[in-house]
């Protein structure tokens, strides 16, 4: 297995990430068991998932995906050996701290806290914005144009200056987005710069054969950072 430095920290990751999002609907715990043992056996020590995890999300399984891998690292005492990222869901499931703006510090250290919980963990290495909070056009409609009524977002700073308390108390190690904008990322990095703000180390966006969206905007902006 090959590792790279996730850029501006000191988390040595392997080239390949085991996603989670199956684990407690297309696949039971013993079978995530066995992916999570193969996985570190061949050396992926990165490991990602959300509290919105199993997908397609649904109250009924909400979260069940966090309490599979914290019953994993229980029962394999493997917290140390692997680099273990996850996310706080964005607007969207009601069910979740009862729907609406996400992040405001006070959800945010709910999110946290429950995913911690659930984990078996005390802290988290990477974590990362779901969703953006703000209108957006999540998937790439034709002639879309922002809802200015949904309004009354948390702002970019403020949610930075909530993600930075939780870097400082140990909780969380660094931060991340995904399912972000050019226009998002931008803003984030900005702040971070000229205020002094946690930066965000970590995009993580659809990109694939038949998902170019990324070449659109958000490489040209990764290249300018």
């Amino acid at each position: 297995m090959e590792y790279n430095k996730l850029p501006g920290t000191d988390i040595e990751v392997s080239k390949i990430c085991l996603g989670t999002m199956t684990w407690g609907r297309q696949n039971s715990e013993n079978e995530a068991f066995e992916q999570m043992d193969y996985s570190l056996d061949k050396g992926v020590n990165f490991f990602d998932t959300a509290e919105l995890y199993p997908v397609p999300a649904t109250p009924d399984r909400y979260a069940d995906t966090e309490k599979i891998i914290g019953n994993w690292i229980s029962s394999r005492n493997s917290r140390d050996k692997i680099i273990l990222a996850s996310k706080i869901a964005g607007p969207g499931c009601d069910w979740i701290r009862g729907g609406g703006n996400s992040f405001d510090e006070k959800k945010i250290g709910e999110a946290i806290d429950g995913s911690l919980k659930r984990l078996k963990t005390d802290y988290i290495d990477l974590y990362q914005l779901h969703w953006p909070e703000r209108s957006t056009n999540f998937f790439g409609k034709r002639e879309y144009s922002v809802n200015e009524s949904e309004g009354n977002w948390n702002s970019f700073e403020s949610i930075l200056q909530a993600l930075e308390k939780f870097i400082k108390n140990g909780k969380i190690r660094y931060i991340g987005m995904s399912n972000e904008t050019p226009y998002g990322l931008s803003k984030y990095i900005e702040l971070s710069k000229n205020k002094n703000l946690p930066r965000m180390m970590s995009v993580q966006n659809p990109y694939n054969l038949v998902n170019r969206t990324y070449e659109i905007g958000m490489s040209l902006s990764l290249i300018h950072i």
